[in-house]
């Protein structure tokens, strides 16, 4: 299996509690796809600790040339939060993984060394707490065919077992689906023994 196209994610969600000197350090751990879903996840975890003035994190999407990742303090001194959970990421391998650490001040300063060793045993614990599994990139692609060829495409449809995510029957009928680049490699060869039907890649997920 071409490694370019797997990738190492959490199996499910995770949390850990960590306690240093009075501090307790509450960290959760997501799958995350986009962004979009990073700010979807933060805006949970604030509203659970709206209480707490710490809400750090740091995440890591995509793979290969277009990985990015991103890291916030969030008030504790600078590097001392969002790096040190970020390089657990990078130590446990894994990618398309958000974590949110949130701290509530027990009255003793940690000062920054016992920062950075909370966050990033917090992190540690909470990416133990759930499985590390293997994953194929997942490509979205389009069919576009006429009414005449719609009893063929379908029945390869049905026989492939397709993971439709949109469909549209008009002048020009089309057909979305998602599956890993090496399972098209095979469906590709059987699409085009049929007439009229064009096949293009539109997204990765």
């Amino acid at each position: 299996m071409n490694e370019n196209y797997t990738y190492q994610t959490l199996e499910s969600p995770c949390h850990s509690l960590y306690k240093e000197k009075g501090s307790k350090f509450f960290g959760y751990g997501f799958e995350v796809k986009s962004e979009e879903e990073v700010k979807k996840k933060l805006a949970e975890v604030r509203e659970k600790h709206s209480d707490a003035r710490h809400h750090c994190y740091a995440y890591r999407l995509g793979i290969g040339t277009e990985e990015r990742y991103r890291t916030n303090d969030d008030g504790e001194p600078t590097n001392s939060a969002g790096k040190p959970i970020y390089g657990q990421l990078l130590s446990a391998d894994v990618t398309n993984v958000l974590v949110v650490v949130v701290r509530y001040f027990g009255g003793v300063k940690l000062g920054v060394g016992g920062l950075i060793s909370a966050y990033r045993i917090t992190t540690k614990q909470t990416l133990e707490s759930t499985k590390i599994v293997l994953k194929e990139e997942l490509h979205y692609y389009q069919i576009r065919f006429e009414y005449p060829q719609m009893s063929e495409v379908m029945n390869f449809v049905k026989m492939n077992r397709l993971d439709l995510v949109n469909q549209l029957f008009e002048a020009t009928c089309t057909l979305d689906f998602r599956c890993s680049i090496f399972v098209f490699s095979s469906l590709v060869v059987q699409l085009e023994e049929i007439e009229n039907v064009t096949v293009e890649f539109l997204k990765k997920e």
